[in-house]
This record gives structure tokens, C-alpha cells and sequence, in this order.
């Protein structure tokens, strides 16, 4: 695993990653989840691009 040049970055993202996991419905547990479909997998890392992008935008105005 490479060293985070951020303390406590790991952890932010994977509070995050379990967030939008719990939006879109999916069951993510800590860890290994390689049970989850391809389908699955994506619509955790597309709401997360979503989210960030609203981020971004809302950081703008």
C-alpha cells in the first residue's frame, strides 16, 4: 500500500465511498468486497464522481 502524503485521507475516502454506496443502495462492507458485481462496483464510483462534481460546483458559486 503506498504512504498517503494526507493523514487521515484513507479514511475520509472510504467514509466517503461508504456514502455513496449507502445512496445508490449498495451493501459495502470494511474491506475486501470483490463479491460485488461490476454493476454494482461502478454505481458506488460513478455517485462518488457525482458528488464530487457537485462539490466542485457548489464551490464555485
Amino acid at each position: 500500500m503506498k504512504k498517503s502524503m494526507v493523514p487521515n485521507a484513507r479514511d475520509a475516502l472510504d467514509r466517503f465511498k461508504m456514502e455513496a454506496a449507502n445512496e445508490v443502495g449498495v451493501n459495502l462492507k470494511q474491506g475486501y468486497n470483490g463479491d460485488l458485481t461490476a454493476k454494482q462496483a461502478g454505481s458506488v464510483g460513478g455517485q462518488m464522481v457525482k458528488k464530487m462534481i457537485q462539490q466542485y460546483e457548489n464551490g464555485l458559486k
